[in-house]
């Protein structure tokens, strides 16, 4: 039996694994390079939720696929919600994770409150029009990195009711807590109840 395909708007092959574990039940998981993709799809929005939005209606409108596209943002409660939109480029437009984590880490050096969130939000664009998911993730900026496994700012976030970094979890129990885990099962059940 072929599972259907569902396009995952990114080239970050974290991310493709990630989500294809979560979904490995239903869908076959590709990114853009598996549909001929190769620019830089916009994300020029304001919103986490814009991004994601204005990424997933790119690649429909361009390559005629049913997509899903997501875009996450750390929001650090003494940094006032940021970086929130600029996550990925918060050390600038290279989006390097360690220099983003350098930062971050020394924005928060004389910082006693350390609360912040992740927040994801997956827009699904097909023929019936745009839905969006969002999933959260409570947790705290860890005072250094820790662990190997993971992307971006895993190894210095530490959710709620957890004692480890996600970056030293494994997929499993990362999945099932996070952020990005909270969003794409709202959107699974969406596409089972038919979408």
């Amino acid at each position: 039996m072929t599972l259907p395909r569902l396009v995952f708007a990114t080239r970050n092959p974290g991310k493709v694994k990630e989500i294809a574990e979560l979904l490995a039940a239903q869908f076959t998981v590709v990114g853009l390079d598996e549909i001929g993709c190769h620019e830089d799809v916009p994300e020029t929005a304001e919103t986490i939720e814009g991004n994601a939005i204005q990424k997933a209606e790119y690649v429909k409108t361009h390559y005629g696929v049913d997509c899903f596209a997501d875009d996450t943002g750390l929001e650090v409660n003494a940094l006032d919600g940021a970086p929130g939109v600029y996550t990925a480029r918060y050390a600038g437009p290279e989006k390097d994770a360690n220099a983003n984590m350098d930062k971050l880490l020394d924005a928060l050096r004389n910082e006693s409150d350390r609360g912040a969130r992740f927040k994801t939000v997956i827009a699904l664009t097909s023929d019936e029009g745009t839905q969006t998911f969002e999933g959260l993730c409570p947790g705290a900026i860890a005072l250094q990195r820790s662990g190997a496994d993971g992307f971006g700012y895993d190894p210095v976030f530490v959710p709620d009711g957890a004692t480890s970094t996600f970056a030293e979890m494994d997929a499993e129990e990362k999945n099932r807590i996070s952020h990005r885990g909270k969003a794409v099962r709202a959107m699974v059940a969406k596409l089972k109840n038919g979408g």
